[in-house]
This record gives structure tokens, sequence and C-alpha cells, in this order.
């Protein structure tokens, strides 16, 4: 269930989404259970919970890199069940090849997919520019800051054109003021492409910071407690007193969760 009131069909659909992992004694355990969530083209949605709650499993499983245990996940319409060009994904860390240029990094899977080597620099070199790179083409990801190389993994994704772009915590290591630069960053590249965007994080002022809507998730098994509307305007201000009951409003949802996750975590 959401808030979304679009006539139009969600871009991603999640339907009664369930995953099962089987542990290393052969004992199942449920890592989601029964998660409807859509989101719509153009959206921007932020899914937020305690650690194992199953958030970036479900990110897994939309982007084609997880199978579903239960349930189904369509993208545009066609059911997902392997890696798409129509959906970019950004891990925690930058995962950047070491001996490629940032240029070469950001048009590898345009070299994947057949194009000639003046059209992918040309693309690259366009995509750098949108992403305030353009300077740094020639450079080696080692020479770069975290907060660059996180830049350049966008740019990587969003060459291929996707219609979602999936991000898992990618601001996680970095410190609080470089995150909230990429934050201005990432609202930015999100109003230029209009792509849709999913993504996972811990930090409840980072989620009202980015969100159209946050889906709060419950401790594991997980599944959607409630899904909320940001309905601030941006720029947003975190300390302004909207901002701060709406924080507040996610940390009560969040704390018999996070004390829930917890307590398992104790007895595992």
């Amino acid at each position: 269930m959401t808030n979304n009131t679009s006539t139009q069909p969600p871009l991603i659909d999640c339907s009664r989404v369930g995953k099962t992992w089987v542990d290393a004694q052969g004992a199942a355990v449920v890592a989601l259970n029964n998660v409807d969530l859509q989101v719509a083209r153009g959206e921007f949605v932020v899914l937020l919970g305690p650690s194992g709650c199953g958030k970036s499993t479900l990110l897994y499983m939309i982007a084609g890199l997880e199978s579903v245990s239960e349930g189904s996940i369509r993208c545009g319409g066609a059911e997902v069940s392997q890696p798409g060009t129509d959906r970019g994904f950004v891990f925690q860390e930058a995962s950047l090849y070491p001996w490629l240029t940032v240029a070469e990094n950001v048009a590898f899977g345009l070299k994947m997919q057949g194009m000639s080597k003046e059209q992918r620099l040309k693309r690259a070199q366009s995509i750098l520019q949108n992403v305030g790179l353009a300077d740094a083409a020639d450079k080696r990801p080692d020479q770069l800051s975290g907060g660059m190389r996180q830049r350049v993994a966008m740019a990587r994704a969003l060459a291929l054109n996707p219609e979602a772009l999936l991000l898992d915590e990618p601001f996680a290591a970095l410190d609080v003021q470089t995150r909230a630069k990429m934050q201005d960053f990432l609202i930015r590249i999100w109003r230029q492409t209009g792509v849709s965007m999913i993504f996972v994080t811990h930090h409840i002022d980072e989620a009202v910071a980015l969100a159209d809507r946050v889906v709060v998730f419950t401790a594991r098994p997980g599944g959607i407690k409630e899904i909320i509307p940001i309905d601030l305007p941006r720029p947003r201000d975190p300390k302004s007193p909207l901002f701060h009951q709406l924080s507040d409003h996610l940390i009560d949802l969040l704390r018999d969760e996070v004390d829930r996750a917890f307590a398992e975590q104790e007895v595992g």
C-alpha cells in the first residue's frame, strides 16, 4: 500500500514479496515477508529501517541481483528475473575498476553493450560534465576523494539511461559535511534526469532530506510498517520545525523495531 495517487501505472511494482534464506545449519530464515510497494516514475523513495530488516535485500531483488522467494517484482510492466539496463545500481562502496580512468569506468557498461569507443567516451564525458567531474576524466579512482568516487559510480549507472536508480547506502562511509553535499548533488541529478530513485539508509535525517516518501520497515522478518509522505519544499532546511517533526515521528516509528532487532542480535 502506498500514498501514490497517480493514475499512471507504477514503474516498480512489488507485490506480496517475500525472501527466505537457508542458514548454515539448514534452517529457513525469513528476511522479508509480504511486501507491497509501488514506486512511480520520477519518484524518490527512501527505504528506512533497523539493521537486518531486509531493505537492502529488497533493493537487490528489484535490481534482479537476488531472486524472490514469494510474490513478484515488475519494472515497467515486465517481471524482474535478472539485472537490466532499465535499473542502475549504486553500491555502498564505489566499486570502480582501479586500472581504468574515470571516463573508462563510466563508459564500461556502454562497452559491454558494444558501443564504439568514440561514442562511449563522448557519452561518458557528457555524464561527467553533468556530475561536475569533467576535469577528472583522465584520473584514476585512487586519485579521487570518497565523495568523488561515489559520483563516478552514479555517473557509471546513469550512463546507461536507466529508468530507476537503486542506491544502497551510498553515503555511509562519508563524513557529515561530504554527506550533506552528496545529498544536494543527488537531488540535482534526480531533477535533471527524471529517473526514479530508491535509496536505502539507516539515517533518519537523510531520509527526510531526500524522500518524496519514506518506507519504514519492521525488524526481521522485514515488512512495511508505515509509508510517510514528506511534503516539504526543496531544498529542505534540516533546522526547520517541520523537518524536526517528521524526524521525530520516524524515530518514534523505529524505536520498537530497533529494540527488536538488537534483542534478536543478542540472542543470536
